[in-house]
């Protein structure tokens, strides 16, 4: 009697795949490259290997299952998607799980009955910026018991905070460069004192500056300062994205980046890559970044020891700030030689012109096998104090 008709029984079912739920969007300023970048990473998650769960957020922070459709998830007419643009209701909402033994999705409508989705087995969080790139969707995660591509809390919120991330690089020996960082107290209570707290740190570094918020990226909301008269706008711009900003003194020399990407046996770092002058750009801000994308130099021409030197101080950064998973460092190659780490970022940039993976294209890890490599590792590691 032939069974290719009979039911299996449980122990001759093909295990079921680990259904990866890749979540985007968010309440950052950098919403829009966090859906270019995150429709980068659906396009290239092995169907055959992972399920898939899109969940976008929104810019007012609701939790949505959204369309899966990477190609509408690309910038265009210079103009970054949204995710209100492939949410499947405008009213219906995403619930993660907040019981350590339930790994259900759980979809609600208002007036509709709950839709279980199924467990999700780890999460992709492509969120850039705060209220997910920061700690608090990680720290969300950790109390769900749900792993993560990625930095943990501490390391994400290290990551995010451009005064603390150079305060736990000093404490290590990594060399930074100079700035000043202004409090949102501090400013709300004597707007003149913390000018001149601004203006004696030019006196003592020079002009151009560069004001920054303390907590975002994708170079917004950064300005370049020539002289004491755009001062006040580039202060005003710099808190339009977060009350706490830096100064930081020009430090003059090669942009040089590297990759640092967590394998079975550890960290290691990519081939660097440099990003030359900008002609049309000031420095090398979003819109040369993601809408004229600017092409970085992939390997970057620097020598057998420079290259050694950078890919040394990248790992070291990994592990000064407890990272996990993925960052990009970036550093300056100053006029004497010497390599000044100036930022790393915990989720960086994965779109396809994202200096992180042509990175790792260039050191033999094309982007398919980076994605794979990324979620293998948040399978591999536990949640909770490790």
């Amino acid at each position: 009697m032939s069974t290719e008709n009979l039911p299996q029984s449980p122990e001759q079912q093909p295990p079921r795949k680990p259904r990866v739920a890749v979540v985007f969007g968010g309440r950052s300023s950098e919403h829009g490259i966090s859906m270019v970048t995150a429709g980068a990473v659906l396009r290239a998650i092995d169907r055959t290997k992972y399920d898939v769960l899109p969940i976008g957020i929104t810019r007012e922070g609701r939790w949505v299952l959204t369309a899966d459709e990477p190609e509408r998830m690309a910038i265009t007419e210079r103009r970054t998607p949204d995710v209100e643009e492939l949410a499947e209701s405008s009213e219906g909402g995403v619930i993660l799980p907040v019981d350590p033994a339930n790994r259900e999705v759980v979809y609600s409508e208002p007036g509709s009955v709950p839709k279980a989705l199924g467990e999700v087995d780890v999460v992709f969080p492509m969120l850039h910026g705060p209220y997910g790139e920061d700690g608090t969707l990680q720290g969300l995660l950790e109390l769900s018991d749900v792993p993560y591509v990625g930095s943990g809390v501490l390391a994400s919120a290290v990551g995010q905070d451009k005064e603390y991330m150079k305060r736990v690089f000093t404490s290590f020996g990594l060399p930074v460069g100079p700035y000043v960082v202004i409090r949102p107290r501090e400013w709300e209570l004597d707007e003149s004192a913390a000018r001149k707290k601004i203006i004696d740190f030019a006196g003592e570094h020079g002009w151009p500056l560069f004001v920054k918020p303390a907590r975002a990226g994708s170079s917004i909301g950064i300005t370049k300062v020539d002289d004491l008269s755009g001062l006040d706008e580039a202060i005003a711009a710099a808190r339009q994205h977060d009350p706490k900003f830096l100064v930081e003194a020009l430090l003059r020399g090669r942009e040089i980046e590297c990759g640092v990407l967590e394998f079975e046996d550890g960290p290691r770092a990519s081939v660097p890559a440099e990003i030359p002058p900008v002609q049309s750009h000031d420095y090398y801000d979003f819109e040369a970044k993601y809408i004229d994308s600017t092409p970085g130099i992939v390997p970057a021409p620097l020598t057998p020891e420079q290259t050694a030197e950078v890919r040394r101080l990248a790992v070291e950064a990994f592990d000064a700030a407890s990272c996990e998973g993925l960052v990009r460092a970036d550093f300056f190659l100053t006029e004497d030689g010497t390599f000044v780490i100036n930022e790393i970022n915990t989720m960086p940039g994965f779109t396809p012109i994202s200096m992180y993976p042509q990175m790792w294209e260039a050191t033999g890890v094309p982007y398919p096998e980076l994605v794979d490599r990324l979620i293998q590792a948040a399978l591999r590691r536990p949640t909770g104090l490790r």
